[in-house]
């Protein structure tokens, strides 16, 4: 449950604005969109719902977005929030296998100590992590819809608030108000820790 890693275009690359500007043109140029964005989208989404859930909504996130391009604001250079917000509205409707997901997380707490796990020293960093990714599922499960998507897409879409207040469509003092409450709430379940933890102001 680590934090994603965000896109970076280089100098020498177009923005997302000025790829999407050219579709008018050319529909195909969205490819580049799609290789650039694709990853990030996947691994949200099988953070939030498992893999099998994952190939369906980041392949439909794309399908959304090609379908909505006329609508974007060219003015945003970069696609992210956008296509984030894309994917949020789709995980939405899959409340249930995203709770199912945590469930499952929540109740792995243990490692297989038959396998060949090596030496007991990995063995102990391998549980501790799982013990601690098993009781952040379990916290996740019990913060509210809203919140949680506001800190994940935070912590595992390594979005801004005012990012994140574009791809939920929600002003950006409700986005900081929400993760405020839900790093509260994850800290109080963890023991004083939040693994959602970023260089994000969270007050």
């Amino acid at each position: 449950m680590g934090v994603v890693t965000r896109d970076v275009c280089t100098d020498a690359e177009e923005t997302d604005a000025e790829i999407i500007s050219r579709m008018h043109g050319d529909p195909a140029v969205f490819d580049a969109i799609f290789d650039r964005y694709y990853p990030a989208i996947h691994g949200y989404a099988s953070r939030r719902l498992g893999r099998d859930l994952a190939d369906d909504v980041a392949a439909e996130t794309f399908l959304v977005a090609f379908d909505h391009w006329r609508r974007y604001d060219t003015t945003q250079h970069s696609a992210r929030p956008w296509l984030f917000g894309i994917a949020s509205n789709l995980i939405a409707g899959h409340r249930r296998a995203e709770a199912r997901q945590y469930r499952a997380l929540a109740r792995a707490e243990h490692v297989d100590r038959d396998g060949n796990d090596g030496p007991a020293d990995r063995i102990a960093v391998r549980l501790d992590a799982q013990a601690v990714r098993a009781r952040l599922a379990a916290a996740l499960a019990e913060i509210s819809p809203s919140d949680r998507e506001v800190v994940l897409l935070v912590a595992w879409a390594d979005l801004t608030c005012e990012e994140v207040s574009r791809a939920l469509e929600i002003p950006a003092g409700t986005a900081r108000s929400r993760l405020h409450r839900a790093r509260k709430r994850l800290r109080a379940a963890l023991g004083g820790a939040d693994p959602t933890a970023t260089g994000e102001e969270s007050e």
